[in-house]
This record gives C-alpha cells, structure tokens and sequence, in this order.
C-alpha cells in the first residue's frame, strides 16, 4: 500500500540532496558561519521576493515577533488583539514583550481573525493588531487596516505561515508596520533548522531590529562594544541562509505544486456533505493563497481521521486540537464558541510540494472510499 506521511523530513533533504550538499559544503569550507554574504543575499532577495524595503535574516520566527514588538515600543500594560485560531508564539512574544495577548474569534468564512471580533475587542489598553495569516492564506487586511486607522492603532502582521501569500496583489507581511516569517523545516519555505524572517518599509523599526538580532550592534559595529538598544543574540545562522536562498529560486514551483494539490483535496471534497472546507485557488482573485496547510472540517472527523490512519495517510490535528484562548493557565481564557467548534472538527491532509501524483491520488481515493463515493 502506498505511503503517505504527514511530513516527510528525509524527503525534504533529499529532495535535491546533491545541491543541498554542495550549498553546505561551500558554505562551510570557507568559514561562513555568523552573519556573512549568505545572510545578506538572502535579506536582500526575501525583501524583494515579498515586496518590502528592508529584511532582517532572525533565528526564528518566535524571535522576528518580540524584536519587532520590541522594536516598536510595546511595553506593559498594552494589549495586542489576534485569533484564538493561531499558534502561541504569536501570544508568548506578546507576552514576553510585556504586553497582554488578547485572542478574539475567526471567520467561518476561511477561519482567519474576524475583524467584526477585533472591532469588539478593542478597549482604551489596545496597542496594535496582530493578524496572524494561517494556512497560507491572508487575513482580510482591508478591513483589518480601516480598523486600526479608525482607533489610531498598529498593525503587526505574523506571517509564519504565509510567506508569498498575497492579498489585493500585497504581499503577506507587507501591509503592517512590519511583518515576519518562519523557516522551520516544515514551511512552505523552509530550512533544516529553525530560522526566521523580518521584514518592514520603516527604516528606523529595521535599523533596531538588525541590531537587536546581534547584541545590539548597530552596521558600524560588528563587535557590540558600544551599544544604543538592548539586543539579544537572535542571528540568521549563514548555513540556513545559503540553503533559504537557493530554494528561494524555486519557491515559485513549490506554491503552484502546493496549489495544484490543494485543487485536488478540494474537488475530492466540495460534494461531501457536512463538509466545510478552505476556499479553493482561484476562487477569489483577491487572494493568492500558498497553502501551508490543507485544513477542512468535518463533524466525523475522528473516524475519518483513523480510516486514514489504516491506509497509511498521516494527518494532524493543528496545534493539538485547541487555540491559544483555551490556555488558562496563560491568562488567556476566552469564550469563543466558533473557534472551539472549528478545532472539534479540523484536520490537515498531508501537502507539500514532495508528494508524489500517486500520493496524492490515494489520499484522494481514501477520502472518496470513507465518504462512500459521494463527491
């Protein structure tokens, strides 16, 4: 029976083993460890990629977060709305920068932030805004921009897993004050190790954050001697970078596989009653969706979760099955009704741009012999 794991993290190397091996080998040989020509190139060509004026190459895509919010002034006691619906790193860099997350619920339409829900939020302690785009696919930003321009507020954009992603033809991370991304093997773009990206059209929220990622060195000073912000050490390592920007140049093909994929789950699906499932490419020429994720709903999602199981088909359940409003312990405790109804039905299919056409065809398969056909 044919295989079809969630995630295949020896394919993602040996994808182009021979090209990854070379990349690393120069890389190394010559000594690029910490902030060389790698890390550079790369900022210069993601800034360009996505459409924005300045990129800083970070460790990670938690750290990208709390060096802007840093960077921007957040301090204690403001509040920064964003979905239940999303990852906690978004909430722990909230957090860490000494400001209060405060989850709201999605939209049923494409499970994003609700800007109806962000608007109620909004009290005399908001701060700024945090649209956190899931899945590849880009918050409704129009509204979520004539929000913060009514109550005077920023616009932080947690793209980790939207890098490409596009909304009225802007690039996602590129409508806020800044914007940032994740590496992590598992993104759409990702290396072997964890990395992170910054980006923003403000020069001076750059020129802190390329500092703050190294110590606090300003671009005069390689050695932190004499310092004008607090920093960290929060560096792109160069190796990551060699690989990112090599695989930059064929980022394009791996979002149209992804697309071509997701085109597939949805046909396989769209006549499955009780269904609720992503819009589908092209469906709304507003949006560019990438396709981190292929995530639907269904109420028999258990059971069909265990009959891919038995057909060898991995699947997960995105962040173990609850949103950042449920973590009491946090603080964060909310009721959000629709968004607990979401996470009691959710499930991702596996997508990435490895996935063989005879993968894909027995997930498909899978699904129409669960449904009993009915597509």
């Amino acid at each position: 029976m044919v295989k079809v794991p969630f995630f295949d993290w020896a394919g993602l190397y040996n994808e182009r083993a021979a090209d990854f091996s070379r990349i690393m080998t120069d890389t190394l040989s010559r000594g690029g460890f910490i902030l060389q020509k790698d890390v550079e190139e790369f900022e210069q060509n993601l800034a360009r990629y996505v459409g924005a004026k300045y990129a800083v190459g970070v460790s990670d895509g938690t750290n990208a977060i709390l060096l802007g919010l840093r960077a921007s002034g957040i301090k204690q006691g403001d509040e920064i709305i964003l979905a239940g619906h999303s990852f906690v790193a978004a909430a722990q860099s909230i957090h860490f920068a000494g400001a209060t997350p405060v989850p709201v619920e999605l939209d049923e339409h494409d499970w994003l932030v609700s800007p109806e829900a962000i608007e109620t939020a909004i009290t005399d302690r908001t701060r700024a805004i945090m649209p956190v785009h899931v899945n590849g696919r880009v918050c409704r930003m129009d509204a979520i921009l004539e929000i913060a321009r009514r109550h005077e507020l920023e616009v932080f954009e947690d793209s980790a897993q939207a890098m490409g992603a596009k909304f009225d033809g802007q690039g996602a991370g590129t409508m806020g004050r800044w914007g940032t991304y994740s590496f992590y093997p598992s993104k759409t773009l990702g290396c072997f190790g964890d990395a992170g990206g910054f980006v923003t059209n403000d020069p001076d929220i750059y020129e802190r954050v390329r500092a703050m990622r190294n110590h606090g060195a300003n671009k005069a000073k390689s050695i932190p001697v004499d310092v004008d912000v607090w920093g960290t050490n929060a560096r792109l390592d160069n190796v990551h970078a060699a690989i990112l920007n090599y695989k930059l140049g064929y980022y394009d093909e791996t979002i149209a596989r992804r697309r071509e994929i997701a085109q597939r789950y949805h046909d396989a699906l769209k006549n499955v009653e009780g269904a609720r499932l992503p819009p589908p490419p092209d469906a709304d020429n507003r949006y560019f969706d990438i396709y981190q994720n292929y995530e639907f709903c269904h109420p028999k999602r258990d059971a069909l979760r265990a009959h891919l199981a038995e057909r060898n088909i991995g699947t997960i359940i995105q962040w173990g099955g609850f949103g950042i409003h449920e973590l009491n312990n946090l603080g964060m405790g909310r009721d959000l009704p629709r968004t607990d109804r979401f996470f009691r039905e959710s499930l991702l299919l596996p997508l990435n741009h490895i996935l063989t056409d005879e993968q894909v065809g027995h997930v498909v398969a899978s699904l129409a012999e669960f449904f009993g056909g009915r597509r």
